[in-house]
């Protein structure tokens, strides 16, 4: 997705490459069956610290709404509520799994941190890109 992204947002193009290698290491710690060591590679509570200062970063634009928002406007703000909603999904698969196989904390805090951070990046992306979010229309 990344490689979609206008140069307006190349902070967000690099945030989200940095991402997709924090993927690889859930991914990989979520591949490591319980009672074995865990993998070199995993999430560390780093990285939830490192999710939370970026959604500190990119929360402008979340703390100025009054009002909920469609997952729309710009194809990168789209893309991006797109991946949220992903993240969302992936983020109770994991809970779902935590009650049977116990997982990490910080992994469990990082997927939820992830969410956010995917939504701010949304708003921040329609903002810098000049396209006005789009309130429902409760009336429909």
């Amino acid at each position: 997705m990344e490689s979609s992204l206008p140069d307006a947002l190349s902070e967000v193009r690099t945030l989200l490459r940095r991402l997709e290698h924090e993927l690889f290491l859930a991914e990989s710690e979520l591949a490591t069956p319980s009672g074995k060591a865990p993998p070199a590679g995993r999430i560390e509570a780093r990285h939830v610290r490192r999710l939370e200062a970026d959604i500190d970063r990119y929360s402008d634009a979340v703390q100025s709404l009054r009002t909920f928002v469609l997952p729309t406007g710009s194809s990168a703000a789209a893309y991006l509520h797109w991946a949220r909603a992903l993240a969302r999904r992936a983020e109770r698969e994991l809970w779902r799994l935590h009650r049977s196989e116990p997982q990490s904390d910080e992994l469990l805090q990082w997927s939820n941190r992830l969410g956010d951070l995917l939504f701010a990046l949304a708003l921040s992306a329609n903002r810098a890109l000049g396209v006005s979010e789009i309130p429902p229309d409760y009336s429909a």
